[in-house]
């Protein structure tokens, strides 16, 4: 199998279990406080690395504490970090996460060097497909990047898979870029104006994406599993039901799960099932890349 790029942001959460999420102007007594490390980028790379990839993760670190420390953590997760360049000036991204009784969470990111990786911080020879099968971007790093990223991925044949998080309009030229989109409902509004309820609005909304350029469409519906439209399958995968923990970092670990399956040559509705069911555990568990499975974990036939 060749190896997945990882290509995006990477953060220190600091997370707070609730029994209720507040709301605005209302203060609550929390929990259980968790610092863990997380990051759209960071995590995909983590949960592909522990399905069994070989995973080299690009993006931007401070020079200080939260910095030294992701470095080490992905080091030990056997993640390429040759190209995860320390910033002197601006701190490591953090964000702040509330979590409820029932699983649901709240987010506010701080990204503070994961906005300055640009396009000339990728190193031309990453960009090789010989080596790499799979790109897996998101959108916790400046969409310039991402563009350029995209292009030069389509350019060498290397397959690119986009999770368009934080949900922001993209424009035809990055779009057509893309083999897989994987919004979940509410990024999916944002690219096209509809709203998901069922699978029907799930096809418009894959259909206008398609018709936008991209190659393939997964849109990620949580326990519900998640709808294909693309040229060999259109159809929903089911997803699994499970007790609820905290579904931080599920899209991460669906993401960085389905760049593997694909990489080990799986098609695409066989590839979502196996992202399904690492996304399955990865919510009965608190933490972002903490939550992320192990290959023996899943029992799918492969």
């Amino acid at each position: 199998m060749k190896e997945i790029l990882v290509i995006g942001s990477s953060n220190t959460d600091m997370v707070i279990k609730t029994e209720k999420l507040p709301a605005p102007g209302e203060t609550i007594l929390g929990g259980t406080f968790l610092l863990n490390p997380g990051g759209k980028g960071a995590n995909q790379a983590v949960a592909a690395t522990r399905l069994g990839a070989r995973v080299t993760f690009v993006g931007k670190r401070g020079n200080d504490l939260f910095g030294n420390q992701m470095v080490g953590l992905l080091m030990r997760e056997g993640i390429d970090t040759e190209y995860f360049i320390k910033d002197p000036e601006l701190p490591s991204g953090v964000a702040l996460i509330t979590v409820d009784s029932n699983g649901n969470n709240m987010i506010v990111v701080a990204p503070g060097v994961n906005s300055n990786l640009q396009p000339e911080d990728l190193p031309e020879e990453i960009f090789d497909c010989k080596k790499f099968e799979i790109l897996l971007l998101q959108l916790e790093i400046p969409l310039p990047t991402v563009e350029y990223a995209s292009k030069r991925a389509a350019d060498c044949n290397i397959r690119t898979i986009l999770n368009p998080a934080p949900a922001q309009v993209l424009s035809r030229k990055l779009l057509t870029n893309i083999w897989a989109l994987t919004p979940n409902e509410i990024e999916a509004e944002t690219l096209t104006g509809i709203q998901i309820n069922d699978t029907v609005t799930c096809l418009n909304a894959a259909r206008k994406l398609r018709d936008m350029g991209v190659k393939n469409v997964v849109i990620t519906l949580g326990e519900e599993g998640a709808f294909i439209n693309s040229e060999s399958f259109t159809g929903l995968v089911p997803g699994m039901k499970v007790d609820t923990i905290d579904t931080t970092a599920a899209g991460d670990v669906f993401n960085g799960a389905l760049a593997v399956a694909l990489a080990e040559g799986k098609d695409l509705k066989t590839a979502v099932e196996f992202a399904n069911h690492a996304a399955a555990i990865s919510v009965t568990r608190l933490g972002a890349q903490a939550s992320a499975p192990f290959r023996n974990e899943l029992t799918l036939n492969e």
